[in-house]
């Protein structure tokens, strides 16, 4: 099974063009992102057609690509990634740069998060990437549009062909509507190439974009073939299409239909869970520093092992290695605590971690840290809840769960690194938070500096700053590294299908889905029955840098306010009201709001002092949804989109469309 890739000359050739063409942009570079950003409600008919297989082909190598663009992006920012941002709208990650304005933590729509300022795209400042997700979400519809607007145009094709192309275009139309929705709230909606310039759109209904792109999904799981049947991968199979359509029917309040999808997907599809170690192992970036004990939770999430044809569990995945078609993923720098850092000393009042690359006489293999684990800047760190709490299964923290396993490497605990910089008498040791004798905090930045990480997640093996003797800062995937990621695996499958059988009264069914998952990870406590809480808690030790959690967060936000099951807490939810709600006391909003203020534990609860620096996290109700940038609205001036509640310029009076067929019968009209 190859990894999916241009074969050929003309096929790059057309994608360089489609480029040009699809974004009106007259710039085009490889290592560039003009073309990332068009203004989405004002989409012209390309100059070129694409009357060949050739064409549709690289229309959709185009969307397969960029899929990776919400996880990293091609500016190739080494202090931030795009899906950081879901996570610190989270409850399991914050903001954790402690160096920049304090109120760049606060998300409160008062004071921040507006339509016109808070939401910065890639050259904004490292943490927030919300106008990037909404920038390239449209992009990626224009690209799925154009597959569906020409498709019928290639006479040379046969039905079945056509339809097959027709069914991954709407799987990436749909990946991102759904995103969109849930993001966002009620949103443009876009379903051809125009051939005129359009700026008179209205929004439609979250209710209305659900129910079509279900109607699209349902088309593509019968036309798409298997991964058994494509010679590639990458690529949208069948697999992603049931998985996507299992969302789609939860998102509509369909839970049989997604607990019955779920069952072929499970049972009837091809894939397994990986439950012993398989693939190469690779030991870690330094293995006298930090020694792994082979497991299958290594195994599983080693970048390299990710889309190899043993890999059972694996539905979709997202190919990113090669000199030419890698994305810089720094994953261990952005995602690592900042060891390297003055903040953190030694009972000796020496720097705790001074890291020297491997042609410095100071340097010690057993204490190579910057190897091992990466030099963390801690732009984004996990909530004191992802570290601890979420780890305590019927009152236990169930320490031999491989996911959250520090003996055998998987994860990293603060106490289990040791004093590296040569001019301590404490090198060697554990390090430690308070002086053995004074009790004074040895770390005046744990915001920062001081947490445990997965280091199973983030850890990418470095092949620029390996292949340096004087290299001390290993970032994670450079050029020529393998940094391949899951879009879907089966273990998600599972956990959709319990949150199906959640909805339908089946909690001791859930349970078993759940336990499916604690017992490949080696667990030793399990559930006689599920809360909601309990099934998204185990999306949050399974999926963690997987899951969009925000946008997750949100979609069963709803689900729950269609279901009238209550969460953990015994809450409700109407879903005519529960996205309309501001404040930041606990009274009402959403289960998300929740969620990130009861586990974040940080958000509405008063400055924060680290760092010598005092951070007030605040989070809105209202934050349930981003601001609609202003940019689109100001563009659409022949016509108003609907602002979302809490944000300068709602007005519930706006106009929207009630259903998906209304809003494509509007599309050609421009007055």
């Amino acid at each position: 099974m190859n990894l999916y890739k241009f074969k050929n000359k003309k096929a790059l050739s057309i994608v360089a063009g489609m480029m040009l063409v699809l974004s009106g942009s007259i710039f085009f570079s490889g290592c560039k992102r003009e073309f990332l950003s068009p203004d989405p409600l004002s989409f012209y008919e390309p100059t070129a057609t694409f009357s060949t297989e050739s064409g549709l082909q690289a229309a959709l190598a185009i969307s397969d690509r960029d899929l990776r663009s919400y996880w990293t992006n091609t500016a190739a920012n080494t202090n931030s990634v795009v899906i950081g941002t879901e996570y610190m709208f989270s409850d399991l990650a914050v903001y954790g740069k402690t160096d920049v304005d304090g109120n760049s933590v606060n998300y409160n729509f008062a004071d921040n998060l507006t339509p016109t300022a808070g939401a910065a795209g890639p050259a904004g400042n490292d943490g927030n990437y919300i106008n990037h997700f909404w920038d390239e979400t449209y992009n990626g519809i224009k690209y799925a549009n154009t597959v569906l607007t020409y498709v019928d145009k290639v006479t040379s094709l046969s039905e079945a062909t056509k339809n097959s192309y027709k069914g991954r275009a709407y799987f990436h139309r749909a990946f991102r509507y759904l995103a969109l929705v849930f993001q966002y709230g009620d949103v443009p909606l876009i379903t051809k190439i125009l051939e005129v310039p359009k700026q008179n759109y209205r929004s439609t209904k979250k209710a209305a974009i659900l129910d079509m792109i279900t109607k699209d999904m349902e088309f593509a799981v019968q036309w798409v073939p298997d991964q058994k049947d494509m010679t590639e991968t990458g690529m949208v199979n069948k697999g992603a299409c049931r998985m996507l359509l299992i969302k789609c029917y939860l998102a509509i309040g369909q839970w049989q239909k997604a607990k019955d999808l779920a069952d072929v997907l499970i049972n009837q599809s091809g894939y397994s869970l990986m439950r012993n170690s398989f693939g190469t192992f690779y030991p870690g970036g330094e293995p006298k520093t930090w020694p792994i004990t082979r497991n299958v939770i290594w195994d599983l999430h080693r970048p390299e092992n990710k889309l190899i044809a043993s890999n059972t569990e694996v539905i979709m995945g997202m190919p990113n290695r090669g000199a030419q078609s890698n994305i810089a993923f720094a994953t261990m720098r952005i995602f690592g605590p900042a060891l390297n850092n003055g903040s953190l000393k030694s009972p000796d009042g020496k720097n705790a971690e001074d890291l020297y690359a491997r042609n410095n006489s100071n340097y010690r293999a057993d204490l190579d840290y910057g190897r091992a684990i990466g030099r963390g800047i801690g732009v984004f760190r996990p909530t004191s809840y992802a570290q601890h709490g979420l780890w305590v299964v019927n009152g236990i923290e169930d320490n031999n769960d491989l996911r959250h396993n520090s003996k055998v490497g998987n994860w990293g605990r603060m106490d289990s690194v040791k004093y590296g910089t040569n001019t301590t008498t404490y090198r060697g040791q554990n390090l430690r938070l308070y002086h053995p004798t004074t009790g004074a905090i040895l770390c005046a930045d744990t915001i920062r500096c001081w947490f445990d990480w997965p280091h199973y997640k983030i850890f990418i093996q470095d092949v620029e700053a390996e292949a340096n003797l004087g290299a001390n800062a290993y970032a994670g995937a450079t050029k020529g590294s393998v940094a391949d990621w899951y879009l879907y695996r089966l273990a998600e499958a599972y956990l959709l299908r319990a949150e199906a059988k959640f909805y339908l009264g089946d909690a001791a069914g859930a349970a078993t889905d759940v336990n499916e998952l604690r017992k490949r990870a080696g667990c030793t406590q399990f559930y006689p029955t599920v809360t909601i809480g309990d099934i998204m808690d185990e999306r949050a030790r399974e999926l963690y840098l997987e899951e969009w959690r925000h946008m997750e967060l949100s979609r069963v936000s709803y689900c729950l306010a269609l279901s009238g099951k209550p969460d953990e807490w015994g809450n409700t939810y109407n879903v005519d009201t529960y996205d309309k709600t501001s404040g930041v006391d606990m009274s009402g909003g959403s289960y998300w709001y929740q969620r990130v203020v009861r586990d974040g534990g940080i958000y509405n609860r008063g400055g924060v002092t680290s760092n010598n620096r005092t951070l007030n996290y605040k989070m809105n109700k209202c934050n349930l949804y981003w601001p609609i940038p202003n940019a689109a609205i100001t563009a659409n001036n022949k016509g108003k989109l609907n602002q979302n509640f809490g944000y300068n310029g709602y007005d519930a009076g706006t106009p929207r469309w009630e259903t998906w067929e209304e809003a494509v019968a509007d599309e050609d009209k421009t007055e």
